[in-house]
């Protein structure tokens, strides 16, 4: 695809297929009833099967849709382990993966953003997206910067260029209309939980994480609070366009690499990191970062938290 799919008819048509998916697995499991089978095992197997599903279709489609898969992903934690087993590999792969777009979309934004001359701001641009996420992909790149000077050494740095999907806006509010129907769905794969509280808030923040110049300020704000910070690491802002922000590089484990493989403490310190970052962002920064899901997050090699996202700051 070159874009997010942006056509009503379409992108609704897949949203549309998951209460009557879901509705087909709930018949199939009558039907194991009558037969005999346990009803435990029957709903395991009807939870694994509908949060497959609905994590394809959410992560395929991009936009709202996924944005409101990532957000669903912090609960995870808080759910009872025999249902949040079903469908945590789905979850993380949300939170750290999408379907890239084309190079040649990729380009057109980055002509747009930072102008024909584009390319003569890089030293390198690695054309494959080194992550995507719900409303865009970073590419990993080396930028010209002629003030740079690291300690006498070469005038550039590893940068992180975060470009946003083409038609982001349209699709967010689009999908988030659409998914506000599908309450039904949601709470058989995490009983009690009430969704439209959360896709209002989520449509109410959407224009600010549309907007990639505010981002950048948030991040500015961030990094002078937490400069030469023993445990917190905020990389630099290096440029900033409406859709497309580039960033110092961060070298770093995932989060969500910590909380599946990590040891004991590596977790523990992850967490308490994450927690004094939160708590003391209010006093010291004056803000309030509002995205805890993992994929914002890195360990570093030197054992600080960085933070790699700030398009959801209060």
């Amino acid at each position: 695809m070159t874009d997010i799919p942006r056509r009503a008819v379409s992108r609704t048509a897949k949203l549309a297929a998951l209460p009557l998916g879901f509705a087909g697995r709930t018949v199939l499991g009558m039907g194991k009833r009558v037969t005999g089978l346990a009803s435990d095992v029957i709903s395991a197997e009807i939870q694994q099967r509908t949060a497959e599903q609905l994590f394809s279709v959410l992560g395929q489609l991009k936009g709202g849709a996924m944005k409101f898969g990532q957000a669903l992903s912090v609960f995870e934690a808080a759910l009872p382990e025999e249902i949040a087993a079903p469908y945590r590999q789905a979850l993380t792969k949300l939170q750290e993966a999408a379907p890239p777009l084309p190079v040649a979309s990729v380009h057109k934004v980055l002509t747009e953003q930072l102008g024909p001359d584009w390319r003569d701001r890089f030293v390198e641009f690695n054309d494959t997206p080194a992550a995507a996420a719900s409303i865009g992909q970073v590419h990993r790149a080396v930028w010209r910067d002629p003030g740079y000077d690291p300690a006498g050494g070469p005038k550039h740095r590893d940068v992180a260029v975060k470009i946003q999907y083409p038609g982001a806006g349209d699709a967010l509010l689009a999908d988030l209309k659409q998914l506000s129907r599908l309450g039904g769905m949601f709470r058989a794969i995490q009983p009690g939980l009430d969704v439209k509280p959360l896709l209002v808030e989520l449509r109410e923040r959407i224009t600010e994480e549309l907007d990639y110049e505010l981002e950048a300020e948030s991040q500015r704000a961030f990094a002078a609070a937490y400069a030469d910070d023993p445990g917190i690491y905020i990389p630099a802002v290096v440029s900033a366009s409406p859709r497309v922000l580039v960033t110092e590089w961060v070298e770093g484990t995932p989060l969500a690499e910590i909380i599946r493989n990590g040891t004991e403490e590596q977790r523990d310190e992850a967490g308490r990191l994450m927690a004094e970052l939160h708590l003391s962002a209010p006093m010291r920064a004056g803000l309030l970062h509002a995205d805890p899901h993992p994929g914002n997050f890195r360990l570093l090699p030197d054992g600080r938290l960085g933070v790699i996202d700030f398009g959801a700051v209060a």
